[in-house]
Order: C-alpha cells, then sequence, then structure tokens
C-alpha cells in the first residue's frame, strides 16, 4: 500500500480610505496571520526578554502597534485556534479542549515506526462558519501552513473542506511534538490533491522517533511548513487579495532544530546549561541544552517573520496587507522547557493550561504601513475572538452576523467585537463588557470585567484586581462578593453545553438532597432535544462521517442524560 497519500461584497465606507494603498488589480487590503505555538507574553524583546534575540519582530512592533492587553481564546492549543477560526469564546465554541480522538485507530509503519492510520483532534462546528470560508466567500485566495488542530484526518472539518486552498502542516497537533515527523499533511489542487493527504518524510522514517538516532533525522518540519509559506507567498501576485495563516509550530516542545549558528550561538551563551531526559510517551526526546534549544527556537521564528516580511516589500505587496504576529497561549513547561528560567510570562502568573494572565495573555503586534499607525503601543482589551470581526470591517463586509449565522440554529454565535477602529488610530472604539475563557480538561472558568479578574478552579472563585495586583496574588473574593455574583451570572449566561465532552457526569457526583446545593450552584442543564438534534444533523449531512455521527449522537446523549439525573456540570461554586 502507498501510504504517501492517505487519503464580496465590498464595503465602501471601510474600503474608500484603504484603495488608495492597493494594487493596480487590487483594492482589498491582504491579511497574513501569524501563529506561534506557546510563547509567552514575556518572551519577545520588545515585550522586555533580556536573553533571546527577535530583532524582526521588534523591528516589526516598531513599525506598527503592539497590544499590551490582549488575549487568546483559551490556556490551550486547539480551542484558543478554534475560537479564532469561529469567532467565539470557548463557553459556545464547540472545541474546548486538546482532547484526541483517534488513539484506538489502527496503526500503520513507516519504517519501523509505528503511527495512527488516522490522526486529529475535534472537529470544528460543520455548521459555524469560520473564517476563511468568509474570505473565500469575498474573493480572497486563502492558504494555511502549520498546525491545523480543528478536525481529524476524514472528518468534516479539514483545510480542504473549510476554505482553505492550500494547506501544508500538522492536521494533528500530538503529530506536531515530533520536529522531525514521519509524515506531513497537505492539501493542493495544484498538486491533483481532493482531499488532505499525507507526505511521507523519506529520509527520516530511516531513523527511530526515539532515542540517540533520532537526531540524525534530516527534514525538519519548523522549516519545511516556513518553506511552503513563502512559496505560496511567492505566486501572489496583486490581482487576487490573499489571507494567509501561518501557524509555526515553534517553540512548542520537543526543544530540537538544526545544529546552526543560530542554536550555536545560545549554546555558547548558556554554558553550562540545564538537560532534560525525554519522555516517549509525549513523544519528548532526551535534550542536553535546553536553555539554548528553546532560545534559539524562538530567535529561528523570529527569522522567518523577518523573512516573510521582506518578502512582502520585495513584492511590492507591503502597503496593502496587514500583517498580524500572536501566541496560541502561555509558556509551556514541557519537554523541559524553563519558562522561569526566561522570565517567560512577563511577570504574570501562570502557564499554559491556567486561565491566571500568564496562560493567556499573549503578544499581539499589528503591522501596517500607513494604515496602523507605528510606533505605538495600545492597552486595548481584546480577545482571539475579536479577530473574525476585525479582518470583516477590513475587508468591508459590515454586517457579517446576519449573513452568515446559520439559520437552522437556536442560536448561532459570534462574540467577538472588531477592533479596526483601535488599529486603524480612530477614537471611536467598543469596548468589551467582559471576556471569557472556560477550560474543560482541568476545569477551569476566567472572566474579565474591566480590571476585575475572576478565575473560578474547580468551583473555587478566585477574584484579582489587576491594576493593583497584575501578578494575581491576593484573592480579594471576600472582600468583594458583590463583584463575585456579579461574574458569577456572566458564567450562568455565557456558559453552553459541550458537544464535544464525554463522560461529563466522571466530573462530579449527584445532588443527594437540596442541602447540598448552594444557591449560587451553577447548573448547566440538557434537554433530550439536543440528542435529536445531534442525529437529523448527522443522517442529514453526508458530510459528516458514521465515526463522527456516532461521537455526536453519544455526546448528546451524555449531556440529556446529565440533565435528567439533574447532575452538577461541570463547575459548582461555594
Amino acid at each position: 500500500m502507498n501510504y504517501k497519500l492517505f487519503s464580496l461584497v465590498s464595503g465602501t465606507l471601510i474600503l474608500s480610505s484603504l484603495s488608495a494603498s492597493g494594487q493596480k488589480n487590487n483594492t482589498k487590503p491582504n491579511i497574513l496571520f501569524i501563529l506561534c505555538d506557546d510563547m509567552g507574553y514575556g518572551d519577545l524583546g520588545c515585550y522586555g526578554q533580556p536573553f533571546i534575540r527577535t530583532p524582526h519582530l521588534d523591528a516589526m512592533a516598531s513599525e506598527g502597534m503592539r497590544f499590551t492587553q490582549a488575549y487568546a481564546g483559551s490556556p490551550v492549543s486547539a480551542p484558543s485556534r478554534a475560537s479564532f477560526m469561529t469567532g467565539q469564546h470557548t463557553g459556545h465554541c464547540e472545541v474546548r479542549g486538546n482532547k484526541e480522538y483517534w488513539t484506538n485507530a489502527p496503526t500503520v509503519m513507516y519504517g519501523n515506526n509505528k503511527e495512527y492510520a488516522v490522526v486529529g483532534q475535534h472537529p470544528y462546528d460543520p455548521d459555524h462558519v469560520i473564517l476563511p470560508e468568509i474570505m473565500k466567500e469575498n474573493g480572497y485566495t486563502t492558504g494555511m501552513f502549520g498546525k491545523w488542530a480543528g478536525g481529524y484526518e476524514g472528518s468534516c472539518s479539514t483545510p480542504d473542506k473549510r476554505g482553505i486552498d492550500e494547506y501544508f502542516g500538522y492536521i494533528c497537533q500530538f503529530q506536531a511534538h515530533l520536529y522531525y515527523p514521519n509524515f506531513l499533511n497537505r492539501y493542493s489542487k495544484a498538486l491533483g490533491d481532493t482531499g488532505v493527504v499525507r507526505v511521507i518524510m523519506d529520509e527520516n522514517i530511516k531513523y527511530p522517533m526515539y532515542g540517540a538516532d533520532y537526531q540524525k533525522r534530516p527534514q525538519y518540519s519548523a522549516d519545511m511548513i516556513h518553506q511552503k509559506a513563502m512559496e505560496w507567498l511567492d505566486e501572489q501576485d496583486g490581482k487576487q487579495p490573499f489571507f494567509g495563516v501561518l501557524t509555526y509550530t515553534l517553540p512548542h516542545a520537543e526543544l530540537v532544530q538544526p545544529e546552526d549558528s543560530i542554536l550555536n550561538e545560545y549554546k555558547e551563551k548558556f554554558n553550562p546549561d540545564k538537560s532534560y531526559k525525554g519522555s516517549e510517551g509525549s513523544r519528548y526526546n532526551a535534550i542536553t541544552h535546553v536553555h539554548a534549544q528553546f532560545a534559539g527556537m524562538i530567535t529561528r521564528l523570529d527569522y522567518y517573520v523577518g523573512e516573510v516580511l521582506k518578502k512582502l516589500k520585495e513584492k511590492g505587496l507591503d502597503e496593502n496587507t496587514l500583517v498580524i504576529f500572536s501566541s496560541d497561549n502561555g509558556p509551556h513547561e514541557e519537554g523541559g522547557a524553563d519558562p522561569t528560567f526566561f522570565g517567560r510570562d512577563g511577570k504574570l502568573r501562570g502557564l499554559k493550561r491556567q486561565c491566571y494572565e500568564g496562560g493567556i495573555r499573549i503578544p499581539f503586534i499589528a503591522r501596517w504601513p500607513g494604515r496602523v499607525p507605528a510606533g505605538t503601543v495600545n492597552d486595548h482589551i481584546c480577545a482571539f475572538y475579536d479577530l473574525m470581526p476585525t479582518f470583516c470591517e477590513i475587508i468591508g463586509e459590515k454586517n457579517y452576523v446576519k449573513k452568515y449565522a446559520n439559520k437552522d440554529k437556536e442560536v448561532d454565535y459570534f462574540d467577538g467585537i472588531s477592533f479596526a477602529p483601535t488599529l486603524l488610530g480612530k477614537k471611536k472604539q467598543k469596548e468589551h463588557d467582559f471576556l471569557y475563557w472556560e477550560f474543560n480538561e482541568t476545569n477551569q472558568i476566567g472572566v474579565r470585567m474591566g480590571d476585575w479578574k475572576m478565575v473560578v478552579k474547580k468551583g473555587i472563585p478566585f477574584l484579582y484586581n489587576l491594576a493593583t495586583d497584575i501578578h494575581e496574588d491576593n484573592n480579594v473574593a471576600d472582600q468583594h462578593p458583590e463583584i463575585v455574583e456579579k461574574m458569577k451570572a456572566v458564567i450562568f449566561a455565557q456558559h453552553t453545553p459541550n458537544p464535544s465532552r464525554f463522560f461529563i457526569w466522571s466530573a462530579s457526583r449527584p445532588v443527594k438532597s437540596p442541602n447540598a446545593a448552594p444557591q449560587s450552584i451553577f447548573w448547566v442543564r440538557a434537554s433530550m432535544s439536543t440528542l435529536c438534534t445531534a442525529a437529523s444533523r448527522c443522517f442529514s449531512k453526508v458530510s459528516l462521517s458514521p465515526w463522527d455521527c456516532a461521537l455526536r449522537i453519544f455526546s448528546a446523549y451524555s449531556s440529556a442524560m446529565a440533565s435528567f439525573c439533574c447532575w452538577k456540570v461541570p463547575y459548582s461554586f461555594r
């Protein structure tokens, strides 16, 4: 068997002010969103990092706008990216965790290396529009390079089915734990692909995935993905606007890269260095230069960004292209990473997987010569789900909610607020009443209202005043019960049953008596109609695989049973 192939409406209000800088054949602005993986708020020089060189990103900040209060969609990868793609916060978005769905799938061999026959994460809701689909409908060519994390191979939500013209990278984020993988995924009409396929790393599979010989693998995925992105950019001629999403895996673990001048610079700088023994189950190989590897990965990423900006200038596309750089969540400790050493959280508390500021506040830089005011630092409070309305406003799609809301849904949520006025240096900027996050894998919720921030961990609320306590050290919930109640009300209103959360009764216990439930208990009550809705969706849509249907129906059944039995799911305040 050959395993190489597995298978505008333009608005005049904004565009009239933008057309002067457009290309002769294209007056619509191009958009590039560059998203890295697990970079903390303080990992860049322009955010105060003292040890790591980031000259190109620092220059991007000086030529554009650096945000100080921008937030990811979630403290982990998949739901954070889903928030960006869907324009929904994680109380409404279907993807709310990093759950793997295919660990029991059959295995295939690449050389002597075993892999799953199907890989990936929970799909984006096929009944809710995502950003590439909006951009396609508005006349854009679309490309994505890097992590997808929005559906498993063969599911209803893969790049070829969700508005992406050209894709190269990792469908599955667990696969991305290897920088020298056995395969990557591709979708290219030019190459004759009719769906997402696997591209075998022929030179890599000669060596094992784990152990000393792993270092002999020559095909480094980060370089390969970046090269494909550069080839795609080189194809853009200004005749058609483009929307590019470059989801680089750096600096996510594993901590490994080619032995070149970038790495050697930091090996000399951090000597002696820390070592890491490895973890085969997590696909993290042993390393001997933890600090050098991590610093080198960020500088390598910075070099990629520099090449992207240089390419735009060379092609005359620079002044008609909005470029935004950010990270999907806060810093990690996996693979031996040492965030404390680098002060990676930028003096914020918390890491990846936590709803504290360090887990969700991220670097965020926007550059658009002549449009975004250069050298500005902005404290506007925004989150990933604001990017959909922002991009829509910039391309002239004035009423995107009315146009793209699915009328077959009881409610089709769009939670973002455009910050295009802020980007363009205008004063009339609408603000959020609150920002909202939930992370179901650790039973955490985060809410921000003005300077107030509440983190709920396993039902217990912790309240902080960010104006005086940016590190979230002093829990003042007891001193401000009225604020706590107001933020609880936000949670009650914003959380919806999560169709992707299975075995939801495992997180709690049945209520045995009325006295066991405090007045402020957070109830999640699903109805049996959810089951009927899921069944009708599955069997009426050919895009859903039988397994996808089974998962959705079982999930709906779980929600219905939880409601029927009056079980607490998943949070109760006490």
